[in-house]
């Protein structure tokens, strides 16, 4: 079994007009090219991890034909969170859109094989000062829910733990913020993030990286040039 990941898909295959190539001639067709390389590598025992931002859609039902058009694609794939997935409701709900082999990660974790997979969306840390009471207070449910995923894998102790988390989980200093230390705590082997876009990667170093322990693996799809990283 192989273990892949790409985040940051950021589909709308039914909202015209939301096409990522607003964004640079470099997202032209980025979902194709995205398709072709997953269909050339990924197997049907083979997993595929999508650290959130999957659809620009507002409501579950508009991304129902996003959701679809992963769930054809070969492998099994586990799905997370990302702070533009605003059509993603209850658990129950988006389960309820998804095919047979694409599950979600939320206050749950998922066994496949030898590894044990956790994770949550992650938030906005507080840096400089303290957050805003909303972010303060997603930034908390955020924690939770990460506490809640890993406490899921402690029941599963001879499994390989890997963590999705859709934020990067520590500053660019590489100093420890709590998202870190629970996964640290926990053991985690690799760690998949992304969020991180453009121009932004020019001045941070938050890529792939070792940290206490863990790999820690950058997969926005346009960070990985539209092409899925093999993790295991």
């Amino acid at each position: 079994m192989n273990i892949y990941a790409i985040g940051d898909l950021h589909l709308s295959l039914a909202q015209p007009g939301k096409e990522m190539d607003l964004f640079g001639s470099h997202w032209e067709n980025h979902f194709a090219r995205i398709s072709e390389d997953w269909q050339r590598r990924v197997g049907r025992d083979d997993v595929v991890l999508i650290p959130g931002d999957i659809s620009w859609a507002m409501k579950l039902e508009d991304a129902r034909p996003d959701l679809e058009a992963i769930g054809d694609l070969p492998g099994k794939k586990i799905i997370i969170r990302g702070n533009h997935d605003y059509w993603w409701g209850s658990a129950a709900k988006v389960e309820s859109v998804l095919g047979h082999d694409t599950r979600i990660i939320q206050n749950n974790c998922i066994v496949e094989g030898e590894y044990v997979f956790c994770g949550s969306r992650g938030w906005t840390f507080p840096t400089d000062g303290p957050l805003g009471a909303e972010d303060n207070r997603i930034y908390e449910r955020e924690l939770i829910r990460l506490g809640l995923s890993l406490d899921c894998a402690k029941k599963h102790k001879d499994k390989r733990l890997i963590v999705m988390i859709h934020y990067p989980p520590l500053y660019e200093e590489f100093t420890n913020t709590e998202f870190t230390r629970m996964i640290s705590a926990a053991g985690a082997s690799e760690v998949v993030f992304g969020h991180l876009h453009g121009d932004v990667l020019n001045r941070i170093h938050l890529t792939d990286f070792q940290y206490a322990g863990g790999n820690y693996n950058l997969v926005s799809a346009d960070y990985m040039d539209f092409r899925l990283k093999q993790i295991v």
